[in-house]
C-alpha cells in the first residue's frame, strides 16, 4: 500500500513537471511581432482570466504611431505612468524610424526603462509591477519600472526585541531590505547577487557578502547547491534553508536566521554569507556555528562584562533545560543517597499521595506546559500571555491540591521552562533532547542520562555547515580562543576576525597577525 501510494505521488509530480515544462516551453518558443495588434492579443491571452491586467491604447500627438500600455492594477504608481509616461506619449512627436529607442531614450521620464522582446522576462516584470509598452512597427517591447505596493512599515522584529541598539527590522520587500544593508556599508566591496526561485512563483532572492571576507570556497558551495533547487514555489527563505542544508535530518541548525539587519552586517563582517527572499523579513546567515545560539545582537551593545554573564547564563540555562527533568528523575527513581536525607524525607512525603510513577508525571507535566506555550503563541498577544502564565499557574495549583502531582514535580517543570525561554533559537531540539535524556534516566538512572547527554554531544561536534564545524573542543581555552564565544571581550581585544574569514584582520594596525596562529 506504501509503494502503491508513493508510486502515486511520483506520477502525480511528473504531471506536474511536464505541465510545468509545457508552460515554459511555451513562453520560451513565443515571438513578439512587429504587429501591435498581435502583440496586444499575445499578452491577453497570457493574462486571461487575470482581471487586474490592463491595456491602454494611445496614439502619438500626430497620430503617425500607435501604443499599447499594459500593467497590472494595484501593483503600479497610476500617477507616476500618467506624468512620465502617458503625457509624454502623447505631446511628443515620434519618428516612426526606430521608434521604440528613441522613446526609450529622449521620450519617457522613467528612471529605468529596458528594452527587451523576451517573453518570459516581459510576463515576470508585469506580474510585479512593472509597466510594458508596445510600439505599431516595433518586434521588441519597453518595460518600465513603475512597481509601487503597499509593504508594512519598518519596525523592530517582535521577536528579536532590544532595550538598546538599532531599532529596526526587515520588511517584506526585498529592494527596502537590501537598502537597510546597504545604509550600513558604504563601501562597493558589499555584493548583493540577485537569483530567481520557484518554476511558479519566479520568486527573486539575494545573496550578499563583503568580497574580501567571504571565503570562497563557502561562497561557490552555496552557489552550487542554491543552483540545485528545482521546486515550484519559495514563500520564504526556510524553503532554501531545507533544501541546502547540512544534516537535513537533524534537529538542530545548520544554517542561521534573524530579522535584524544590524545582526546580518555584524555576520558579513566575520565573513559569512546572508541570503534574503522577497516577500519574507527573514534573513538566512551561513555559516552557523552552535555557540550563536547563545548570542544575541545585543551583546555588543551592552558593556562586555555584562554581555559575557548574559552569555554563560543563557548557556547554563540551556544545560538545566534539557538536564533537570532526567536527573531529578534518576534521582527520585535510582539514586536517593545523592540527596540529603531530610529533603529526601520530604520529596517521599509529597510522592506518596500520587498516584503516577514519577517518570509519567514527569512526562505528562512537560506535555502539558508544551501545550500551554503553543497555545499561548496561536492565541493573541495579550490574551496569548495571560493564557501561558495564569493557566499554568491555575492547573500546576490545582493538580498539587488535588493530589495528582507532587509538588517537587511543579518546581521541576517550573524551573525547566523558565530555562527553555534564555534560548529561543534552540526550541525545538531542546524538546527532544529534554524527552530522549528523560526516557533514558527513567530507564537506567545516571548512566542513561551520561550516556544520553554524550550521544548529543557526538552528534553535535559531527555537524558541519558548509563544510565548517558547528562545534571544535580543541581544549585550547586561550584568550584566542574564547573570544566572542561563551564570553565577549571588548572590541579593542578582538583584534582578529573567526577562522572563517578571508581576511582575519578586524584592526588596521594587527593586519600583521592575518597568518598567525592565534584566533578567537
Amino acid at each position: 500500500m506504501y509503494r502503491n501510494r508513493m508510486s502515486r505521488q511520483k506520477r502525480r509530480q511528473r504531471a506536474v513537471d511536464k505541465q510545468v515544462g509545457q508552460i515554459n516551453q511555451g513562453l520560451d518558443s513565443m515571438m513578439l511581432s512587429a504587429a501591435l495588434e498581435d502583440n496586444v492579443a499575445i499578452m491577453e491571452n497570457l493574462f486571461a482570466d487575470v482581471d487586474v491586467f490592463r491595456v491602454r491604447r494611445l496614439e502619438s500627438k500626430d497620430g503617425g504611431l500607435r501604443f499599447a500600455l499594459m500593467y497590472c492594477d494595484g501593483m503600479v504608481n497610476q500617477e507616476y505612468i500618467e506624468l512620465s509616461i502617458i503625457s509624454p506619449l502623447l505631446s511628443a512627436s515620434v519618428p516612426e524610424e526606430d521608434a521604440a529607442d528613441y522613446l526609450a531614450t529622449q521620450t519617457l521620464k522613467v528612471s529605468e526603462v529596458k528594452m527587451t522582446s523576451d517573453i518570459r522576462e516581459i510576463v515576470e516584470g508585469v506580474a510585479y509591477g512593472s509597466t510594458l509598452l508596445f510600439v505599431d512597427g516595433a518586434a521588441q517591447a519597453l518595460l518600465m519600472d513603475t512597481k509601487r505596493f503597499n509593504t508594512r512599515p519598518i519596525s523592530e522584529p517582535e521577536s528579536e526585541r532590544t532595550l538598546t541598539g538599532p531599532r529596526e527590522g526587515f520588511i517584506e520587500d526585498l529592494l527596502t531590505n537590501l537598502t537597510l544593508l546597504r545604509r550600513k556599508v558604504r563601501s562597493n566591496e558589499l555584493k548583493m547577487k540577485m537569483r530567481v526561485f520557484g518554476r511558479r512563483t519566479r520568486t527573486q532572492a539575494c545573496v550578499c557578502y563583503i568580497e574580501g571576507l567571504v571565503n570562497k570556497s563557502i561562497l561557490a558551495e552555496l552557489q552550487r547547491r542554491l543552483d540545485t533547487v528545482d521546486i515550484d514555489g519559495v514563500l520564504d527563505p526556510h524553503y532554501l534553508e531545507e533544501l541546502i542544508r547540512d544534516s537535513r535530518t537533524s534537529m538542530f541548525r545548520t544554517i542561521g536566521y534573524t530579522e535584524r539587519p544590524d545582526v546580518v552586517i555584524g555576520k558579513l563582517l566575520e565573513g559569512r554569507i546572508a541570503v534574503l527572499v522577497d516577500g519574507s523579513p527573514v534573513a538566512l546567515t551561513l555559516p552557523y556555528l552552535f555557540v550563536e545560539n547563545f548570542q544575541s545582537g545585543e551583546d555588543y551593545y551592552y558593556t562586555y562584562f555584562y554581555a559575557s554573564f548574559a552569555r554563560v547564563l543563557r548557556i547554563v540555562g540551556f544545560f538545566l533545560t534539557v538536564l533537570v527533568p532526567g536527573l531529578y528523575i534518576a534521582i527520585v527513581a535510582f539514586h536517593h543517597e545523592m540527596l540529603p536525607s531530610q529533603l529526601l524525607i520530604n520529596m517521599a512525603t509529597e510522592r506518596n499521595s500520587v498516584p503516577l510513577p514519577a517518570a509519567l508525571e514527569a512526562v505528562v507535566m512537560l506535555i502539558v506546559f508544551d501545550l500551554l506555550r503553543e497555545t499561548g503563541t496561536r492565541m493573541p498577544g495579550n490574551i496569548g500571555q495571560a493564557l501561558s502564565i495564569v493557566g499554568a499557574l491555575v492547573i500546576g495549583q490545582a493538580a498539587v491540591e488535588a493530589k495528582m502531582v507532587a509538588a517537587p514535580m511543579i518546581i521541576m517543570v517550573a524551573l525547566t521552562a523558565t530555562t527553555s525561554l534564555l534560548v529561543p533559537k534552540l526550541n525545538a531540539p531542546i524538546i527532544y533532547i529534554r524527552f530522549f535524556l528523560l526516557l533514558l534516566a527513567s530507564m537506567f538512572g545516571f548512566y542513561g542520562l551520561a550516556l544520553g547527554a554524550s550521544a548529543v554531544l557526538i552528534h553535535v561536534i559531527n555537524l558541519r555547515s558548509f563544510g565548517v564545524q558547528v562545534l571544535t573542543l580543541t581544549g585550547d581555552l586561550s584568550k584566542h580562543e574564547v573570544r566572542d564565544t561563551w564570553i565577549r571581550d571588548p572590541w579593542w581585544l578582538m583584534k582578529l576576525r573567526p577562522r572563517i574569514a578571508a581576511d582575519r584582520a578586524r584592526m588596521q594596525d594587527h593586519a600583521n597577525m592575518q597568518n598567525s596562529g592565534g584566533g578567537q
